[in-house]
């Protein structure tokens, strides 16, 4: 269940940075770090998301470190865990403003495909591919806090994003959207993007910048980081971790690149919604393929642990992602006891937003312990 987010807080007002598909509720996350670990102590999540689990580790006393594959979630994570001072942040904003300007960015914004003029009124065009050419997310505080930010507000409900009238979680196909906006006369909204982000960054920042334990998250395969985490450790730099705390990624449910691409295409993808066919980064609808990444995660994953360490795992309770996720952490963990945590959905869940009606089976939480 949910908890109300307190925005009187750092904490609460950088928590729920960035719209994100199956996320853990900030609530959750904190008393399940409260519950299975105490001040000092490393919390590991190898499937992060926006980097909930961390981000709560590291505002509770405890260090983070996470990986993540989608860089749409690694820049939420790690802007929350690490934002820049509000003074950088607005001043590289207002730098994208003034670069927008040039003539290359007025003939890229043209060349644009039809949904993007469709989408964006000229100005913010210019302005986002300015800051998808200038904003070094990769390596740099300040313009990965910038990018963030411009991510949260980039689609979303009419008034309250860049775009014309689109699900702010969810990046439509170009062809469903320009239909749709034909359909009811939607036009994009004529706004000035320094202003607009200017603003929105005045609330983030009201009550500061949350303070924060060491923690970090990785941009990557968990089946290639977790071996480099572990080398860490060896060499003392690292502390083993008392809780695994993850929710891996459904199997069948979503395709985490289509379903972002818009975002991605401002992080440097492609301008158009196409599935990338890469498995390890769409919808894992094959059986094979999902279980050996489970198997392969938590394997790695275990010698990164302490021997008195938690596993808490959040995944889907239909029946073979529950099965395959349950018999996979009873092979990696024989030792550990097992409690199972049925979370029946009480209302519509994400998947109902975008048209699928069907019973869902909600979650189960897999609690193992020493």
């Amino acid at each position: 269940m949910a908890r109300h987010i307190d925005y009187g807080t750092a904490a609460g007002r950088w928590a729920g940075l960035g719209p994100y598909y199956a996320m853990f509720p900030t609530g959750f996350a904190d008393r399940v770090v409260r519950e299975h670990t105490q001040a000092g102590d490393l919390v590991l999540d190898p499937f992060a998301g926006r980097g909930t689990a961390i981000f709560s580790a590291a505002t509770q006393g405890r260090a983070g470190v996470g990986i993540e594959i989608s860089p749409v979630g690694f820049v939420y994570a790690k802007a929350k865990l690490a934002a820049a001072e509000h003074d950088e942040v607005a001043h590289r904003v207002q730098e994208i403003g003034r670069v927008a300007t040039a003539a290359r960015y007025v003939e890229s914004a043209r060349a644009l495909p039809p949904f993007f003029h469709r989408c964006f009124a000229a100005p913010v065009r210019r302005f986002l591919l300015a800051a998808r050419d200038r904003l070094d997310w990769r390596r740099s505080a300040t313009d990965r806090t910038a990018m963030a930010i411009l991510l949260v507000y980039l689609h979303g409900n009419e008034g309250a994003a860049l775009s014309n009238q689109m699900r702010q979680t969810k990046s439509m196909s170009p062809d469903y959207a320009i239909r749709w906006w034909k359909e009811h006369n939607a036009r994009p909204p004529q706004v000035d993007p320094v202003d607009f982000l200017t603003s929105r960054l005045a609330w983030r920042y009201a009550k500061g910048t949350p303070e924060c334990e060491s923690s970090t998250v990785y941009f990557g395969n968990s089946m290639t980081v977790l071996p480099r985490i572990a080398a860490r450790m060896a060499r003392g730099d690292l502390r083993r971790a008392k809780l695994l705390f993850t929710s891996p990624p459904y199997y069948g449910v979503t395709n985490y690149h289509y379903d972002q691409w818009l975002r991605l295409w401002l992080l440097g993808g492609p301008a158009h919604a196409a599935r990338n066919g890469n498995w390890l980064r769409g919808k894992f609808e094959h059986r094979a393929n999902y279980e050996t990444l489970l198997s392969e995660v938590f394997a790695r994953a275990k010698r990164l642990l302490r021997r008195d360490a938690t596993i808490y795992v959040r995944t889907d309770a239909r029946k073979f992602t529950r099965e395959t996720t349950l018999a996979v952490l009873r092979e990696t963990f024989p030792t550990k006891d097992l409690v199972i945590r049925r979370r029946p959905v009480a209302g519509d869940t994400q998947t109902h937003l975008f048209g699928d009606f069907a019973k869902t089976a909600g979650e189960i939480d897999l609690i193992l312990t020493s």
